[in-house]
């Protein structure tokens, strides 16, 4: 493996004295469990509204809820013993009696989200408000297995020792985010096949379990990103959406009604694959370009590498900057209407309320692309259909490993159980990156 570098750095957790003597770690898990009974839904009920508002007392919490005040305080109680809420500062100077606002324990629950890709490995510690208490990142040209596993041994080791015992025992899984597809594509990224298919023989994440007890799960990495929009970003407040992530090869999502739809094999929202044209018969031998090859990172580093400037320059503020910006200002011209033939063809489908467009690039360069799309727009027809908001997402290059994170996070502790039942089609090979639809750096 070629250019293999990776650091780790994180903060020391918060400290805080109901974390202090955390409970035995099965009295968190299993709230992920589907034998939990209707009070252990309304603790997660409890929990999410905590999650989606923030910080409150009791008496807005069962406004929130609709359940009753004396129920609100018996599920508070159970939930401060358990280390996963804490109380804040006496709230006074309104009608009635000063109230105590009870909010998420950041060192009630972690977890570990993984983000495999073709050009680096992401790893981060997230605790349970989301926030990221750790990161590490693995560069290298292209992965195999040995080493990109070696160095996430290395890596999952840095993060035990940061937690320590008490947060140990406070661990709740790791999300694995990859393609689906990770030894695809090897002309376009220029890989010998002998080092792409030893990842058709690699099951991924029996490889990751055999480094931990933790329970582990698998997911696209795309999709994975779309999690992380929907669940800690835009998509809180947009119910149907596409997800379009713009990194070494495009590809997306689709969010119908607040939930992950993965389809029937997964290939929901993977607008990578999407065909700008058909094959006429004087070039019946080669596949027609999709949406991947015009509108991907891959090319513009390919301009790039191409006139002499270092490739790198499309993940940081450089690629709007000179030498660069003529080539970045050309993938525009390119990568810009393929992206808006997606966007007019997903509206007319699925009548959007948003696109939700992020990448792993600055948010200069998010900022610049949607601007182009926004002008776009008016070389499309839209009588007859409703052109949907074109939004910036908001988590960027962490998106992917954030969204595995927050995968059992999600497990364990939210009332809505059916979010990501959809993902289990992407996962279908358990691990194995074989499939046809994955997308990612």
């Amino acid at each position: 493996m070629l250019g293999l570098s990776g650091s780790a750095h994180g903060m020391p957790a918060p400290s805080n004295p109901a974390a202090a003597d955390p409970p035995e770690a099965g009295r968190l898990r299993p709230r992920g469990s589907s034998q939990g009974g209707l009070g252990q839904y309304n603790e997660r009920v409890v929990l999410q509204a905590i999650r989606n508002h923030g910080a409150m007392p009791g008496a807005e919490l069962a406004r929130l809820t609709r359940l009753t005040p004396q129920t609100i305080s018996l599920i508070t109680k159970r939930l401060l013993d358990d280390g996963l809420l804490l109380r804040g500062a006496l709230l006074r100077g309104k009608v009635g009696q000063p109230s105590v606002p009870l909010a998420l324990n950041p060192d009630g629950a972690f977890s570990i989200g993984i983000k495999l890709g073709r050009r680096s490995v992401d790893m981060l510690l997230v605790d349970f408000t989301g926030a990221v208490r750790a990161r590490s990142t693995l560069s290298y040209d292209y992965p195999t297995p040995d080493a990109v596993f070696g160095e996430v041994a290395t890596r999952l080791e840095e993060f035990r020792a940061l937690l320590g015992p008490a947060g140990l025992a406070r661990l709740q899984g790791i999300g694995i985010a990859a393609p689906l597809s990770l030894g695809g594509w090897q002309t376009l990224l220029g890989v010998e096949s002998d080092r792409a298919e030893a990842w058709s023989r690699t099951d991924v994440r029996s490889r990751i379990a055999a480094l931990s007890s933790l329970p582990v799960t698998f997911v696209k990495d795309t999709a994975a990103a779309c999690v992380a929009e929907l669940v800690a970003g835009r998509g809180r407040s947009v119910r149907s959406f596409v997800y379009i992530f713009v990194d070494t090869f495009i590809g997306g999502g689709l969010v119908i009604d607040s939930h992950l739809r993965g389809g029937l094999n997964g290939n929901a929202g993977a607008v990578g694959s999407l065909a700008l044209r058909s094959s006429t018969p004087g070039d019946a031998a080669d596949s027609p370009p999709q949406l991947l090859s015009v509108a991907s990172l891959i090319a513009l580093e390919r301009r790039f590498e191409a006139a002499g400037l270092d490739a790198a320059a499309v993940a940081d503020d450089r690629a709007l900057q000179a030498p660069w910006l003529p080539l970045t200002r050309q993938w525009l011209d390119e990568a810009v209407p393929a992206i808006m033939f997606a966007i007019h063809g997903a509206a007319c489908l699925l009548d959007l309320e948003g696109v939700i467009i992020d990448g792993s690039f600055s948010r200069r360069l998010l900022a610049a692309l949607l601007e182009a799309l926004h002008g776009a727009r008016e070389s499309y027809n839209w009588e007859g259909v409703e052109c949907p908001q074109l939004l910036p997402g908001t988590t960027g290059s962490d998106a992917r490993a954030l969204g595995g994170a927050l995968l059992p996070l999600h497990a364990n502790f939210s009332p809505d159980r059916d979010l990501f039942l959809k993902l289990d089609k992407t996962s279908a090979c358990a691990g194995r990156i074989t499939g046809s639809a994955g997308r990612g750096r």
